[in-house]
């Protein structure tokens, strides 16, 4: 079914809705949630929960692109779960990808304004479009969706070493585009 119409059976509150959305998205949702709590039974929890979520969101919010809506839904969920459980424990992993992107992204500043953050968001997606797309693949893998440097190494086929190389490099990249940018880290 297409994403519009999954679309119209939440404005309807049709239960189908649910069941659309889970027969396109739910493994895609699924991936998300597992590579941030690294559990099945957790992630399947996470899902059944953005299903509950996009049902709460829909209407008023009519979602431009249904994959990035759910998939924002589910990693935040995710995460929110991950930081709930883990409090002061946080796998090594999740810790090592909240440093790695430190570095380079601004942080919350008292009185942020919506505008700040619609800079930083269109700063964001202009960086994103000028990589390479097997360099953007591996900083999406790694940043968004949370997977392992040895887990992309294996699914590009690369070593361990050259996607840390990538990842130092594109951080590298990033952080200067934010300054070229105007935006203060």
């Amino acid at each position: 079914m297409e994403d519009q119409k999954i679309v119209d059976l939440y404005w309807e509150r049709s239960e189908a809705a649910i069941s659309e959305t889970q027969k396109k998205y739910g493994r895609y949702c699924h991936y998300i949630a597992y590579h941030i709590l690294y559990s099945d039974e957790d992630a399947e929890e996470c899902v059944n929960d953005t299903y509950i979520k996009a049902w709460n969101a829909m209407p008023p919010h009519r979602p431009q692109l249904l994959s990035a809506f759910l998939g924002k839904i589910t990693r935040n969920t995710a995460l929110d779960r991950c930081h709930y459980e883990h409090a002061k424990k946080r796998s090594k992993e999740m810790t090592l990808v909240l440093d790695e992107m430190g570095q380079c992204i601004p942080t919350e500043k008292d009185g942020g304004s919506m505008a700040d953050e619609l800079a930083l968001k269109e700063a964001i997606n202009g960086f994103m479009r000028s990589l390479k797309p097997q360099t953007r693949m591996i900083f999406v893998r790694r940043y968004w969706y949370l997977c392992s440097v040895k887990e992309i190494a294996k699914d590009f086929e690369l070593s361990v070493s050259n996607v840390k190389i990538i990842l130092l490099r594109t951080r590298n990249k990033f952080k200067e585009y934010l300054e070229q940018e105007g935006i203060e880290i």
